[in-house]
């Protein structure tokens, strides 16, 4: 499996490629593709990445793990392609989003390009996964790497807005260091757990706030 990667990120995480973890990892990956249906697609891989430049990184949200359910994995965590049904976990992200600004969504889809484009780098911890078993990617060097891609926006950057829903993202964050960023946390907002904590928890707005504050424009959620 070739790593195609934006060069800002290539810079930074060079290291990792080179690692012998990283080359494992990769061997595993091209197996499984070739031997299993597995999600997202190759060309979609870093496609968190690829979107969001390093230097252009405004907002982190941390998923955990791709869709594994045919058509609905695209690179990006929570996110899903147009004409896809929305999975209950984007309904309610939608829905805070709703309520938090007081007015409905211009676009329903589930496609959040138009965030990454602003600058929201949705990250999922795991970057590939079997159809039909959730996490069976997980424990094999995703981590570590997308690990250090956080590390790398953490040291290098200052006045990012890291949002980290449920006890996994909680956990991944403590590679950020929260005396230079700000970093909002709440339950996840998976049906199991979005009544418990995760509506009303104003993080929208807060990180719209927090930017502003930094001279920086605000992201347009809606």
């Amino acid at each position: 499996m070739t790593v195609r990667i934006g060069p800002s990120w290539e810079a930074r995480l060079q290291g990792e490629f080179e690692a012998p973890y990283f080359k494992a990892l990769m061997e595993y990956v091209r197996k499984e593709y070739q031997c299993e249906t597995v999600y997202p697609p190759p060309k979609y891989v870093f496609r968190a990445f690829d979107l969001c430049p390093f230097e252009k990184v405004r907002i982190v949200i941390l998923g955990q793990d791709p869709y594994h359910g045919h058509g609905q994995a695209n690179g990006l965590c929570f996110a899903v392609e147009k004409g896809i049904n929305l999975p209950q976990s984007l309904r309610n992200i939608f829905k805070e989003i709703e309520n938090e600004f007081g007015k409905p969504l211009v676009r329903g889809d589930g496609d959040l390009t138009r965030w990454a484009d602003q600058g929201v780098l949705l990250l999922n911890a795991t970057l590939t996964v079997r159809a039909h078993l959730a996490n069976s990617h997980q424990g094999k060097g995703w981590e570590k790497f997308t690990d250090a891609a956080i590390r790398a926006l953490s040291i290098e950057r200052e006045h990012l807005v890291f949002m980290l829903w449920g006890k996994y993202a909680r956990e991944k964050g403590a590679h950020v260091d929260r005396t230079k960023h700000l970093v909002l946390e709440s339950q996840h907002p998976s049906p199991f757990s979005a009544a418990n904590g995760f509506f009303g928890n104003g993080h929208f707005k807060m990180a719209n706030e927090y930017l502003a504050a930094q001279g920086k424009i605000p992201i347009d959620w809606l």
